[in-house]
């Protein structure tokens, strides 16, 4: 997070060193990362008439497709798991038990139950090529979709164009980056990181404090600070730290004392009755900030359902620890995530927001269909389903079917560069616009001849 009253210490990459103007709460997101404000211009192919924002729900871990969103009630027991499905209010579409309040809103999103990949089965890759549409290989990051979006639409008045709640995803057994960074873009394009937890009572963002808080001494002391740096040290001045440093400084500052912005965050303002629809904790507090900013100008939003796979209960059911039992789908993790994402579609429905707004939710990947000797399903990248409805993407429709048992596509096989190209396409962007990529060689969007979900959209 971003700071203007701290003195930390900082060390640049032209080895000077300097006392920070801004405390960086997760590095790479402030000190390089607000200069996507500085006058950088959007380039590329963008649809103007196409305002369209998105909300990325990251379901960390990787939820089980047959005991969410693709069951098999008239299989095996050790296929079909401990769940039942129940109908919802589109006729034909069915869903687990563990979603009641999901089920009354499925006219507003749509299932995809055919997902697929077919890189190692662990976390990491899975992030990866679910946030950016690409296998990161040969050294090469792909960027976030939010880092796109930051690249060639830029913010909207005060507010970042891409922001991550809470947290980044932390350790999931691969020690390798898992896709939500800028990549070959640049820290230029990072996301703006909330870095905290909106459920604390204590909760605020240290960026957004007013501008009294700001008194006039630090703020001069701060311009004297960045004039003496002007005048005694060419080398840092002429670097590109310090091009980056200069316009974060005045577009933190702009950033900071915006009412707008504050207000984006402060979450004490929603009545305690709406706070608690959404669930009194990190992932349901995190989707009410989500629509609160989506509401203030931010284009995309990234919510990270949990940070890590170990000793947490998650999605990631192996069955024994630091995994979780199958059992926390119906005592923690389902109602979770139902009241959240059922609160998100309503209340983007209801405020107008849900016509100019997708909502995608996704794993890494799916779950092994037979059920294993601790209990649990293990990693299965073979099949998995996804949810996805908001803005130009249809409600109440699923696209594709898996087999049998949920093991493998049976209808309409879909890679995660093709969520990349519906996502890309309902924000419109042209899926031939090229960025400047590794070594300087252009890429595209995403993989040509890649084709977006066309089922998906209106």
């Amino acid at each position: 997070m971003f700071r203007l009253d701290a003195d930390l210490p900082v060390e640049f990459c032209d080895g000077t060193r300097r006392r920070d103007f801004l405390h960086a709460g997760v590095l790479s997101t402030l000190g390089l990362g607000l200069s996507q404000f500085a006058g950088l211009k959007a380039h590329g192919a963008v649809d103007p008439k196409k305002d369209v924002n998105c909300i990325l729900l990251m379901l960390v871990g990787g939820p089980s497709q047959l005991d969410t969103w693709d069951m098999k009630p008239n299989a095996p027991i050790e296929i079909r798991g401990p769940y039942k499905p129940i109908k919802t209010n589109v006729p034909g579409i069915e869903i687990s038990e563990n979603f009641p309040r999901m089920a009354k809103h499925a006219d507003k999103f749509s299932i995809v139950r055919s997902m697929y990949h077919t890189a190692a089965a662990v976390h990491d890759t899975g992030h990866q090529m679910m946030q950016t549409g690409r296998l990161f290989q040969g050294g090469v990051e792909h960027p976030h979709f939010g880092c796109v979006v930051g690249k060639l639409r830029g913010p909207k008045g005060d507010v970042p164009p891409n922001i991550l709640l809470p947290r980044p995803i932390g350790a999931t057994g691969g020690n390798m980056p898992h896709g939500h960074a800028a990549g070959y873009l640049g820290k230029a394009f990072d996301p703006f990181i909330l870095n905290a937890d909106p459920s604390d009572p204590n909760f605020r963002v240290p960026d957004m404090l007013p501008p009294d808080y700001l008194s006039a001494n630090r703020v001069d002391r701060r311009k004297n600070w960045r004039e003496a740096i002007d005048k005694s040290v060419s080398k840092f001045e002429t670097s590109q730290d310090a091009r980056l440093l200069d316009s974060s400084f005045q577009q933190a500052y702009t950033l900071m004392s915006s009412a707008k912005a504050r207000a984006a965050f402060e979450l004490h303002r929603e009545p305690e009755a709406v706070r608690e629809k959404y669930g009194l904790n990190r992932f349901g507090q995190s989707c009410l900030l989500a629509r609160r900013l989506v509401e203030a100008g931010v284009r995309f939003v990234t919510i990270n359902m949990f940070e890590t796979v170990f000793d947490e209960i998650t999605w990631d059911i192996h069955g024994s620890k630091p995994f979780s039992p199958i059992s926390c789908y119906k005592d923690l993790v389902g109602p979770m995530f139902d009241m959240a994402y059922s609160s998100l579609l309503e209340d983007l429905s209801q405020r107008g927001l849900l016509a100019n707004t997708m909502v995608i939710g996704t794993g890494e990947f799916g779950r092994t269909p037979k059920v294993n000797p601790a209990g649990g399903r293990d990693h299965w990248p073979q099949c998995w389903s996804i949810l996805a409805g908001g803005g130009p993407l249809k409600g109440g429709t699923v696209i594709g079917a898996s087999d049998e048992i949920g093991a493998m596509p049976k209808d309409r096989p879909t890679t995660p560069a093709e969520v990349a190209a519906t996502i890309y396409k309902g924000l419109g962007i042209d899926l031939e616009t090229e960025l400047p990529g590794a070594q300087g060689r252009p890429i595209p969007v995403v993989d040509r001849g890649t084709e977006p979900i066309k089922k998906l959209f209106a």
